[in-house]
């Protein structure tokens, strides 16, 4: 059984939007609350990338149960200008933004499964999944 929530990101509060729609969706499915701050910091990563390298896209909530275990996977999607090097953004200290560089390395440390899809012209498709304990 999946059912999906989604934001679409068009500004800053958006982002908050979507931060809000995470840590309710965790902490529905039982999550403690580590794990809805962790969640919700990935969302908020996520969403700002999306904000600023893209423009707008979407970022999608799915409760997910599967072979009995529960988890949240995080889906952010645009059509912006895609990623032209996917293992630098994922370098721990990059940053095209004058940031910290923990964005994307840092979102793969919080959750449990990571994804990044993304093509130069066509937009990045990231999943992160975090299950229940």
């Amino acid at each position: 059984m999946e059912t999906q929530s989604c934001v679409t990101i068009l500004n800053e509060w958006d982002i908050v939007a979507a931060r809000q729609l995470g840590r309710n969706v965790a902490k529905e499915l039982g999550f403690g609350t580590v794990d809805q701050a962790r969640i919700t910091t990935a969302i908020s990563e996520l969403a700002r990338n999306i904000y600023l390298y893209a423009g707008q896209g979407q970022l999608c909530i799915d409760r997910l149960n599967e072979q009995g275990k529960t988890g949240l996977r995080i889906i952010a999607a645009d059509e912006g200008p895609g990623i032209p090097d996917i293992r630098k953004v994922m370098e721990d200290g990059f940053s095209t933004s004058g940031g910290l560089g923990a964005g994307l390395p840092g979102v793969r440390r919080l959750m449990d499964d990571f994804n990044i899809d993304s093509n130069p012209g066509e937009g990045t498709d990231i999943r992160a999944t975090k299950w229940l304990r």
